[in-house]
């Protein structure tokens, strides 16, 4: 399972506006859809820049 980090505070949209803070995991709770995932870690999102970033898993 893939672990994501934010990299930039935001308000997410997808989560009742929930706001995420620098150095938070992401998502807060359960598990994020691959397409929400792919737009937060690349330009494709509201603030043209990536959001999050995949944390390196230690296997």
């Amino acid at each position: 399972m893939s672990k994501y980090i934010v990299l930039k505070t935001f308000s997410d949209l997808d989560d009742d506006n929930h706001i995420y803070q620098e150095g938070d995991k992401y998502p807060r709770q359960g598990k994020a859809k691959k397409t929400r995932i792919d737009e937060l870690s690349s330009t494709s999102n509201k603030l043209g820049e990536p959001l999050i970033i995949e944390l390196e898993s230690d296997k």
